[in-house]
């Protein structure tokens, strides 16, 4: 069963309309909400719940730019509970089609505003880091400085690694980091993004390394919502750990090998 935070606007006020066409009671003021039986818990929870998912909405409609009237959104609501509708049905069907595709032209405007931004801002990163006592650039054009050097082993892309690493975007934003969930990842270092797998091989274990990795060997043009497209990205990794991949058997290796002709 879909998830009420999950509907589209438009699916929400079609699931809305056609389940409210019986006539009921406007809810007491919230200052007089009671909620000891299960009942009542049940029926504010579904109110909250899609208050709560309209709440978004509204936030995310504002932040692009369009006004939105909070009571208008209450009248209609309770006046949709009540079945004593100002527009038809076509017609809110209409409106609200025509809202959503208002939304989603202002949302791929803003994403491509972000990316061109992006695409700048890190090439302007790029090239004075590059230029920074200390950074080395690889050939593929990762580009990393040792913070603490270490003495252990070095991985090969198969290896599993445990690493501490703060993700960080050009301007500092944090979006990710084991350090703030206070737990190691591990992960085999063939899994992840380019430029850890080339960069982290790069590391004895105990090293502490930063790294900043071009977005063509990161998230490229993808925009992962808390990653715009083209953005460069800032690492802070230490390297704890080596699991070893499992050498291959010698039936593996026949096989292996077989393919390989």
């Amino acid at each position: 069963m879909k998830s009420i935070y999950k509907l589209s606007l438009v699916a929400l006020a079609v699931v809305g309309l056609s389940a409210c066409n019986q006539e009921q009671k406007t809810t007491e003021a919230a200052a007089n909400v009671e909620l000891k039986t299960e009942a009542q818990k049940e029926a504010y929870s579904v109110g909250a719940s899609i208050g709560k998912y309209m709440s978004g909405h509204i936030k995310e409609q504002e932040e692009l730019g369009m006004a939105v009237d909070r009571n208008l959104i209450i009248s209609g609501f309770s006046n949709g509970l009540n079945d004593e509708l100002k527009l038809t049905e076509e017609e809110m069907q209409t409106v609200l089609q025509g809202l959503d595709e208002k939304l989603n032209e202002k949302r791929q405007a803003q994403a491509t505003a972000l990316a061109e931004k992006a695409l700048a801002d890190s090439s302007a990163f790029l090239e004075a880091n590059k230029a920074k006592e200390g950074v080395v650039t690889t050939e593929s054009g990762l580009q990393y400085e040792v913070l603490t050097p270490g003495t252990g082993d070095k991985p090969v892309a198969e290896d599993t690694v445990e690493v501490h690493y703060v993700g960080t975007l050009t301007d500092g934003t944090e979006f990710d980091s084991s350090v703030a969930r206070g737990e190691p990842a591990k992960f085999p270092l063939n899994r992840v993004i380019p430029g850890w797998t080339e960069g982290v091989q790069l590391m004895p274990v105990g090293a502490k390394y930063k790294f900043v990795i071009p977005a063509e060997l990161a998230y490229g043009d993808r925009d992962t919502g808390t990653i715009p497209a083209n953005s460069t990205l800032v690492f802070e990794v230490e390297l704890l750990s080596i699991e070893k991949a499992a050498a291959p058997t010698a039936e593996a290796e026949t096989a292996d090998h077989g393919h390989a002709h």
